[in-house]
């Protein structure tokens, strides 16, 4: 990647006009130089628009993240995790997976400004523009083995309830097994991707999508509706104290999962659950699709689901779950 494409972009945040004389004299490079950043830029699906007589400026103002504004917003709680900010990445999970692996520390966080390639669950792409959303991934590693950890996208999700009640942001529901919706269009996804045996210590990465601005283009290339914080907030957000409320709720759910599971956190979950009692569709392994009403969930974070002879529990690795309506 071009080593100037992001110190433009970070110029540019304040969705003023820059000329490319102006910019080169300000790095002391040519323009030429400059206008190869901004192309570089374009090539990662940054929009930057080009007037002449004016210069260069993105569509808007951006809002980058920023070290030590996340830790003085983390307060006390900020010896908890190793913050690791990147303007671009692969995907969060992706890198953070291979740090774990490397051995990273408990609470190990990867954020990146932008993503390449991005995964949903299923292999779903999650799509992350500059400055449209906040994507980070967190490594929490737990002394029970991965066997023990039914129920975790649920607790999470959880997490980013609570945070986004802290943040003024009312009526985010659940819809299992790990997506947050807002009036039924999805806000934030889950993707959790596990290490270690069944029996013994484990570790989880656990990759946090959630919208902030989508723009047009995103919103006609994702395949299902989607709601971002700038329409449903009364405030506007600012990103780093985002990032560190969603983590301090992390890590408060977290170690209440750690310790007494799902089961603990059920009640809640379920208060939130946005198809409760509601007619839903599953799509089974076989390819089949079925239609089911929704009775809950179990202890261990399993789908209770009545097909017309009682509930029965369908596993998060089984089914995908839409709504009927």
């Amino acid at each position: 990647m071009n080593s100037l494409t992001f110190p433009i972009l970070r110029l540019l945040a304040d969705g003023q006009f820059r000329s490319g004389e102006a910019l080169a004299r300000h790095f002391s490079v040519t323009r030429a130089t400059i206008w190869n950043a901004v192309q570089e830029a374009e090539a990662l699906g940054v929009q930057v628009y080009s007037v002449r007589g004016k210069g260069y400026r993105l569509p808007e103002k951006l809002d980058f993240l920023d070290r030590q504004q996340i830790i003085d917003a983390l307060g006390a709680d900020a010896g908890g995790f190793d913050l690791r900010l990147h303007e671009l990445a692969d995907s969060t999970n992706s890198l953070l997976m291979r740090h774990a692996a490397e051995g990273a520390a408990h609470g190990t966080c990867v954020v990146a400004e932008l993503q390449q390639a991005g995964r949903g669950r299923r292999g779903r792409i999650w799509f992350s523009g500059l400055g449209s959303g906040l994507t980070f991934s967190l490594l929490w590693r737990f002394s029970q083995g991965a066997g023990g950890l039914s129920g975790l996208s649920l607790a999470v999700g959880v997490a980013l309830a609570r945070a986004l009640d802290a943040q003024g942001v009312a009526d985010a529901a659940l819809k299992w097994p790990n997506d947050v919706l807002h009036q039924n269009k999805k806000l934030a996804g889950i993707l959790i991707e596990l290490q270690g045996e069944m029996l013994g210590p484990s570790a989880a990465v656990i990759g946090i999508g959630l919208n902030l601005r989508l723009p047009r283009e995103a919103r006609e290339a994702i395949a299902q509706p989607v709601v971002d914080l700038s329409e449903i907030s009364r405030r506007p957000l600012d990103r780093n104290h985002l990032l560190a409320t969603v983590l301090r709720h992390l890590a408060k759910v977290l170690s209440e999962f750690e310790q007494d599971g799902f089961a603990g956190l059920r009640d809640e979950w379920q208060s939130r659950h946005a198809f409760h009692g509601q007619p839903v569709q599953l799509l089974l392994p076989d390819g089949r699709a079925v239609e089911a009403v929704v009775a809950g969930v179990a202890e261990d974070g399993s789908l209770l689901a009545d097909l017309g002879d009682g509930p029965q529990r369908f596993s998060s690795a089984e089914i995908s779950l839409r709504s009927v309506a």
